[in-house]
C-alpha cells in the first residue's frame, strides 16, 4: 500500500469496543458475540490484551509483551474469542501500547525494568527505557515513598534478597544485601524518594504525568522486535485482523515506528490515536489507514453547532460566570494559563530536563550567538514556545529537522514568545531554543542538540494532553459538546462547506480512517 492507500486486508466497516478486564474476560466477550453480530458490526475492538498489572481494569499498564494476560483467559481464551467471532463473520482489532510499560509495585512483574533497577545503566535491558542517567547521577529516581526517606525507613526491610516497602518489591544491587538500611538505599541503582519529588526530579520519560508508566524506546529495533513479537504472531496467524496504536505522539519517531510496524505486519489495517488540531492532517508518510476518529467527531459535532447561537451562548456564559479571561472567560487565554502551570508544576521535571539540555548545548556550541543565555531565559523561552504551539507536537526524525509546516508553526510561536521578554535583548533566548527545536545543524554536533527536537516534541505532546484535555476543557464550558478530545471550544462551529471538504479529503486520502461519535 502507499502511505495514503488502503491496507492490503479488508478494513472494518464498523467496530464495537470491548473494555476487557478480570470481571469481563474473553469468555464474557465470547458470549456477547451473537448479539454484537446482530448489531451489524464487522469487528470487535479489544482493549489491550497483553500481560499487565494484576487487577488492571484497562490494560494500558503492560508488564510483559510476550504473553496474553491470564486474568482475561490467556492466549487460549483470545483464540477462542477469535474463532467464535469468525464463525459469526466478525474480526478482531487489537489495541497496542508501544509508548510505555508499567512501573508495578512489585517490580518483579516487569522483568526488563527489574533488571535495569538491579544492574543499572550497564544492564542489557537499559536500552529499553528512556532514562536520563546523567540527571540522576547514575540512578533512576523512583518516587514511591509516602513520606521522606528517613521517615519511610522503619517500614523497609530486606526479605528473600529483595527490598520491601509496603507493597513495593525492589531488586538489590549485588553485594548490598547485608548493608544497614540507610547505606543499602544509597547503594542501589535507583533512588527511593518521596512521591512529591516525581514532579520536579524524575529522570525517566513517562506517559504524560503518570510516573507509574515508564517510556519505552521502541525506536530501537531490538526493543521493537521484543515488544511486538506476540502481536505480530497473532496478526500472522489470523487471530487479530487490525491494530489501534495508542498514543503515538509519545514516541521519539512516530513515523519511523509506524513504517516498521506496517512492514512487519504485512500492511494490516492500522489506525492511530492521533489527536489532530483544527486544520491539521496526518503526516502524509504515515502508512496507516487513519486516526481513531476524534477529527471526525469534531467535524460532525461542529456541523450541528450554529455559530450565531454559539456566540449568544458564550455571551450569556460570560455574563453569568464573570470569569476572568484566563480562568474560563476566553478559550485561548484559559488554555495558555493552564499550559504554563502544567509546565512549571506537573511537567516540571521534563521542563527542567529540556532547559538543562538547551543550556549545555548553548555552552558547547561553536556558534557564539548561542552563548551567554541564562537558564531562566532559556526556560522562559522554552515554555512560551510550547504554550503557543497550536498542535500536539511537531514531527522530526533522528538527524532531520521538522517539516516545513511544523517549522512554520514553530516560527509563529516564536514570534509571540519574543514579546514576553523584558528587556527585549533577553528574547534572543527564544531564537536559541527555536534553533534547537528545528534541529539546526549549525548549533554543533553535540548529543544534547541532536536530542533536543525529539525531547521538545515529546514534551509538547504531554503538555497539550494535560493542559487542554485535563484542564482547560473543565474551565471553559459554554458548550460542553465542544470539550471532547479533539474539540475546539473557542471556535466549535464547522460550516457545511468545510465539513464536505473534510469528507472529500478523507475519502480521497484516508478512506478507511476511523469515525467516532463519542469518547
Amino acid at each position: 500500500m502507499t502511505c495514503e492507500g488502503t491496507p492490503s486486508v479488508a478494513a472494518p466497516t464498523a467496530t464495537y469496543r470491548l473494555q476487557l478486564q478480570p470481571d469481563f474476560p474473553f469468555a464474557a466477550a465470547e458470549r456477547a458475540v451473537p448479539y454484537l453480530a446482530r448489531l451489524g458490526v464487522s469487528h470487535l475492538h479489544l482493549s489491550p490484551v497483553l500481560t499487565s498489572v494484576p487487577g488492571s481494569t484497562h490494560g494500558y499498564d503492560v508488564t510483559e509483551h510476550g504473553s496474553v494476560r491470564q486474568e482475561l483467559g490467556g492466549e487460549r481464551g483470545l483464540r477462542a474469542l477469535a474463532a467464535t467471532a469468525g464463525a459469526h463473520g466478525l474480526g478482531l482489532v487489537l489495541d497496542i501500547v508501544p509508548n510505555h510499560m508499567a512501573v508495578p509495585s512489585d517490580t518483579r512483574l516487569n522483568r526488563p525494568l527489574w533488571e535495569v533497577l538491579r544492574q543499572g545503566p550497564a544492564s542489557p535491558w537499559a536500552r529499553w527505557f528512556d532514562i536520563d542517567w546523567a540527571a540522576g547521577d547514575g540512578r533512576v529516581l523512583l518516587p514511591v515513598l509516602g513520606e521522606r526517606l528517613h521517615e519511610a525507613l522503619p517500614e523497609m526491610r530486606v526479605e528473600d534478597g529483595t527490598l520491601r516497602y509496603r507493597d513495593h518489591v525492589l531488586p538489590l544491587r549485588e553485594g548490598t544485601e547485608q548493608l544497614p538500611l540507610p547505606e543499602l538505599c544509597v547503594a542501589q541503582h535507583y533512588r527511593l524518594a518521596w512521591w512529591r519529588l516525581g514532579r520536579s526530579e524524575l529522570n525517566y520519560r513517562r506517559f504524560c504525568t503518570i510516573s507509574g508508566l515508564i517510556g519505552v524506546r521502541v525506536e530501537d529495533p531490538e526493543v521493537f522486535a521484543a515488544t511486538h513479537r506476540k502481536v505480530l504472531q497473532l496478526l500472522r496467524e489470523g487471530v487479530v485482523d487490525g491494530l489501534r496504536v495508542d498514543h503515538p505522539d509519545g514516541l521519539a519517531a512516530p513515523g519511523g515506528y509506524l513504517r516498521r510496524l506496517h512492514e512487519q505486519s504485512g500492511g494490516r489495517w492500522t489506525i492511530v490515536e492521533k489527536i489532530l488540531a483544527d486544520g491539521e492532517a496526518l503526516p502524509r508518510d504515515w502508512p496507516v489507514a487513519g486516526t481513531t476518529g476524534y477529527d471526525a467527531l469534531r467535524h460532525v459535532d461542529g456541523l450541528f453547532t450554529d455559530p450565531h447561537g454559539h456566540r449568544e451562548l458564550v455571551e450569556a456564559y460570560r455574563a453569568f460566570t464573570g470569569a476572568p479571561a484566563d480562568l474560563g472567560g476566553e478559550w485561548e487565554a484559559t488554555r495558555q494559563r493552564a499550559a504554563r502551570r502544567v509546565l512549571t508544576h506537573d511537567l516540571a521535571a521534563e521542563t527542567e530536563r529540556l532547559t538543562r539540555t538547551a543550556s549545555r548545548a548553548c555552552a558547547a556550541s561553536p556558534d557564539l550567538a548561542l552563548r551567554d543565555h541564562a537558564p531562566w531565559a532559556l526556560r522562559t523561552a522554552l515554555c512560551e514556545l510550547l504554550v503557543r504551539l497550536p498542535v500536539y507536537r511537531p514531527y522530526t526524525a533522528h538527524g532531520a529537522p521538522p517539516g516545513p509546516e511544523d517549522a512554520a508553526l514553530l516560527e509563529r510561536a516564536a514570534a509571540g514568545a519574543r514579546e514576553v521578554f523584558r528587556p527585549a535583548e533577553e528574547a534572543a533566548a527564544v531564537d536559541a531554543v527555536l534553533r534547537f527545536a528545528l534541529g539546526d545543524a549549525s548549533t554543533g554536533p553535540g548529543t544534547d542538540s541532536r536530542r533536543f527536537p525529539v525531547r521538545f516534541a515529546q514534551l509538547s505532546s504531554a503538555l497539550r494532553a494535560k493542559s487542554v484535555e485535563d484542564a482547560a476543557f473543565y474551565r471553559y464550558v459554554p458548550l460542553l459538546s465542544a470539550c471532547e478530545v479533539g474539540g475546539e471550544p473557542g471556535s466549535p462551529a464547522v460550516p457545511p462547506e468545510e465539513f464536505h471538504a473534510y469528507c472529500a479529503r478523507m475519502q480521497r486520502e484516508r478512506p478507511t480512517s476511523g469515525v467516532v461519535l463519542s469518547t
